[in-house]
């Protein structure tokens, strides 16, 4: 994709004195040509001939390419998020980031052939080690897997697990299939195995299905806001299929899918549970404990009460603030500054747990 008239950064580019931040969602982009030295010559080859066979999902709007801020596109032609030395001066020193947790949303994962998935995965998270972390120490990453097939993902959760630079694996919402489903039980043995997160980010081909329950929505709008259906539906399916009992130490965030929804969701699963719990034996408790004790979220695009006061109540129908994370969304263009994330004041101990104390200890940050 062309990139746009690149513009100056808006924010200034001198490194801030506040307290410590850590970015749970930055979004490293690839550029073309970026992964042919990661990728074996049979398929550098199949690229060349056949090229990306997915089922498209969301389009971004025409006049947002890559769904990028205006100002994202940095003067070396790179796509927005491309290009590290940008990302430095434009987020990480001018805002003041101690940590960067990057989610790569490339075309990898989502691939129809599973082998050349398996392939543009290792390329992808190779060049994420090269590019990326070897040259920035406050970045970390997240494995990208082909995780339609289990057993390829494994094995690339396998080979890169122990690299201190990755600290999750990487999902996202649009799969083929409900994430509770036995299909992706491997996955979550392996990430526990190596005492990794699971996140869950918003987006993905989804192989063809609608991003509703109904069916396919007419407008940007309606599939930007109705990607919450999908981790909703993700959330149910992974408490009520036993996950978690299967796997009592996997931990899973939920990335760019909000959370206000949460609460409500927790109490209806708690309702229905305490009438048909015979059809889940194997539920031990509650499915609101599972959710509280196994699941984070992140605050990009946090929703926006008409009276700002009101995200407090949500974070007491949460439990509290100890699984709610910071993250930027940058370079998108609906980024959250952390000066204007939320328009009401936190109190100081939330605060700090939010911008950086939950995120360093889930992702064992110093």
């Amino acid at each position: 994709m062309a990139a746009t008239t690149p513009m100056a950064p808006t924010r200034t580019t001198a490194k801030r004195t506040r307290p410590p931040i850590v970015d749970c969602d930055i979004h490293n982009a690839v550029w073309p040509g970026a992964l042919d030295a990661y990728l074996p010559k049979r398929w550098r080859r199949h690229g060349a001939l056949f090229g990306s066979r997915t089922h498209q999902g969301s389009l971004y709007p025409k006049g947002s390419p890559a769904a990028a801020r205006h100002d994202a596109w940095p003067p070396s032609g790179r796509p927005a998020g491309g290009d590290l030395d940008f990302m430095r001066q434009q987020l990480l020193d001018a805002e003041g980031i101690s940590y960067g947790i990057l989610n790569c949303l490339s075309a990898a994962g989502t691939q129809l052939n599973a082998d050349y998935s398996a392939a543009l995965s290792r390329a992808v998270n190779e060049w994420q080690i090269v590019e990326w972390l070897d040259k920035e120490p406050r970045l970390r990453a997240g494995v990208a897997i082909p995780y339609e097939d289990a057993d390829l993902a494994v094995t690339e959760i396998d080979r890169f697990a122990d690299h201190p630079g990755f600290v999750q694996v990487l999902l996202v919402a649009r799969s083929a299939e409900p994430l509770g489903r036995r299909k992706y039980w491997k996955i979550y043995e392996t990430a526990e195995r190596h005492g990794l997160p699971v996140g869950i980010h918003f987006g993905g081909g989804a192989r063809g299905v609608p991003v509703t329950a109904s069916g396919w929505p007419s407008y940007y709008i309606e599939d930007h806001t109705d990607m919450a259906q999908a981790f909703q539906a993700h959330v149910v399916s992974l408490v009520c299929e036993g996950v978690f009992e299967r796997f009592p130490r996997l931990r899973v965030v939920l990335i760019e899918g909000g959370f206000a929804w949460l609460p409500p969701l927790m109490w209806r699963l708690d309702k229905h549970w305490r009438r048909l719990k015979e059809e889940v034996p194997h539920l031990k408790r509650a499915p609101s404990e599972y959710i509280r004790d196994h699941m984070w979220v992140t605050t990009q695009p946090i929703e926006e009460p008409h009276d700002p006061r009101h995200i407090l109540q949500v974070f007491d129908h949460l439990g509290g603030t100890d699984r709610v994370m910071f993250s930027t969304d940058y370079p998108h263009w609906d980024y959250d500054d952390p000066d204007r994330a939320f328009r009401v004041r936190l109190p100081e101990e939330d605060r700090q747990k939010i911008f950086a104390g939950n995120a360093k200890a889930l992702y064992g940050l110093a």
